[in-house]
């Protein structure tokens, strides 16, 4: 491994076939389909995007649904929605586990499409799709939105793996598709983010790594998080790994004398992080900053 800017290198490859089938999947229904809407990790929202989506959707309307905000920085989640918006797009921010926002779903997608659903007002039901990359939420928000338990919900990557039609409001249907993920990481940042905040199996990276990188972001981004966390303050000079050790120290993960456990202390770290122990941290900036 060599270091970049203070960050170490990993090669991420990763190849799951039934992403592949579920972009195929998406490319043959959009036809039937009025409007994208698309979920993303409010903490991660540009690595929670495929690159393909805008490809994809073309020019049909588009709503982004910034999930898990009751993770996220408000500072940061504000920011966001103001990028995207200065992009032309609708958004939404939802906690699907709570059900917070989420009731706001049908009412934003009839105002997305007015005139199309007054011209379909005597036609039947309009369909409309749901993206997202695995474990954002995804089926925890159509489950939310439904009002019953219409997609399987689970707190692993991939859950869902063939479309179905759900009826979710009167002359609204949802047509679901399984999340769909790039087959290759060409940015080492997407795979961490998406490692971090467990979109994809942490075990596909060097656990050591992953935790001494994300150490370095935090000391850049939240150092409080680190000092109120782990009782010390991160010293700028130090590289993640360093930072992981010395945490390890805080914690008394001695494994003989003078050498810590810096394994453990990445499996904690990534840990309570998903457990929101370190608080509600956005790990991206939008690219206005």
């Amino acid at each position: 491994m060599t270091q970049n800017n203070g960050f170490e290198k990993m090669n991420i490859q990763w190849f799951p076939g039934h992403m592949t089938k579920a972009q195929r999947m998406i490319e043959e229904n959009l036809s039937m389909v009025d409007a994208v809407c698309e979920i993303l990790d409010a903490r991660i929202p540009y690595s929670s995007r495929n690159p393909d989506i805008d490809r994809l959707a073309g020019d049909k309307p588009r709503l982004i649904i910034l999930n898990r905000v009751d993770l996220a920085d408000p500072q940061m989640t504000a920011r966001w929605r103001k990028y995207f918006e200065s992009r032309g797009l609708a958004i939404l921010e939802t906690d699907a586990k709570s059900g917070k926002g989420v009731g706001s779903f049908a009412p934003a997608v009839r105002r997305l499409l007015k005139d199309k659903l007054a011209a379909y007002e005597a036609k039947g039901q309009v369909g409309r799709p749901i993206l997202g990359i695995p474990n954002v939420g995804k089926s925890t928000f159509i489950n939310r939105v439904a009002g019953r338990k219409a997609a399987i919900a689970g707190d692993k990557p991939g859950v869902t793996r063939g479309k179905q039609w759900i009826n979710i409001d009167q002359g609204l249907d949802l047509l679901d598709t399984p999340g769909i993920l790039w087959p290759k990481f060409d940015s080492q940042e997407v795979g961490e983010m998406l490692a971090i905040t467990n979109a994809i199996k942490a075990d596909v990276l060097d656990k050591e790594t992953l935790g001494a990188n994300f150490m370095l972001r935090l000391r850049e981004l939240y150092p409080k998080a680190i000092e109120e966390r782990y009782k010390f303050v991160p010293d700028p000079d130090m590289n993640g790994f360093e930072l992981l050790e010395q945490a390890a120290k805080k914690r008394g993960f001695l494994v003989s004398r003078g050498e810590y456990d810096i394994e453990r202390m990445a499996n904690t770290l990534l840990g309570e992080y998903h457990d929101g122990k370190l608080g509600r941290l956005t790990l991206e900036a939008p690219p206005d900053a």
